[in-house]
């Protein structure tokens, strides 16, 4: 990550902590998917490699990516991974579990890396090997308790996004709970939907996200990638 690109991850997290999963995009259509994203002020889009092709459409956005958003890969499993994206100016590693090896070569390679958690032990790891931020997954699953129970043995200035099952409905609740942002799948994006159902619903979720008291946001502001 260069400068530019990490001054874009501070604001976002600070901001509108707020990430779009575009899990199953394809490269045909990724480009409308992404504008529609950014025209509506999503800072941070991931595609999760697990979908087809997805370093042919991770090179599409990475090459005309704007200054102020962040693009990397999700699901990823392996260190390999982490240089790949490096190669190509990505900025965010975001990952399903907890492994030390993907956190330190995602640290290594100036990346900034998101990593899935469910256990205190899972996070207490990830925070030590070098989290940029924490994944709560699955958490609506997992419920706003179990979240609860967890951020109180995590460092303050560590982000905890929630993902999975995350919609406009259940926010606010998060929110309350002192959530420190969200990530985005099937309420906003699922392959073939058109880029105007995105972006409608994408301006609904931040939409959401200001109304539930979005904004400047004290845990994770000062954190940055290494």
């Amino acid at each position: 990550m260069n400068d530019t690109q990490r001054s874009a991850l501070d604001a976002a997290m600070t901001q509108r902590p707020l990430v779009a999963i575009l899990r199953g995009v394809e490269p045909n259509e990724v480009d409308a998917v992404f504008d529609a994203l950014v025209e509506v002020g999503f800072r941070m889009i991931e595609i999760p490699l697990n979908s087809p092709d997805p370093w042919r459409s991770l090179e599409r956005i990475t090459a005309r990516c704007p200054d102020n958003v962040v693009i990397g890969a999700g699901t990823v499993l392996d260190p390999a991974a982490c240089r790949r994206l490096a190669a190509l100016n990505a900025s965010l590693v975001v990952t399903p579990n907890t492994d030390p090896a993907v956190i330190g070569e995602a640290v290594a390679q100036s990346l900034a890396p998101f990593i899935g958690c469910m256990t205190p032990t899972e996070a207490l790891t990830a925070v030590r090997a070098g989290a940029h931020a924490l994944k709560l997954y699955p958490a609506a699953r997992l419920g706003i308790d179990y979240f609860r129970d967890t951020r109180a043995i995590l460092p303050a200035s560590m982000p905890v996004l929630a993902v999975g099952g995350i919609e406009l409905s259940n926010m606010e609740e998060w929110r309350a709970a002192g959530i420190d942002g969200f990530g985005f799948g099937g309420s906003l994006y699922k392959p073939r939907r058109a880029p105007a159902d995105i972006a409608h619903r994408g301006r609904d979720l931040i939409a959401e996200w200001q109304r539930s008291g979005g904004g400047p946001h004290a845990p994770g502001a000062g954190v940055t990638a290494t």
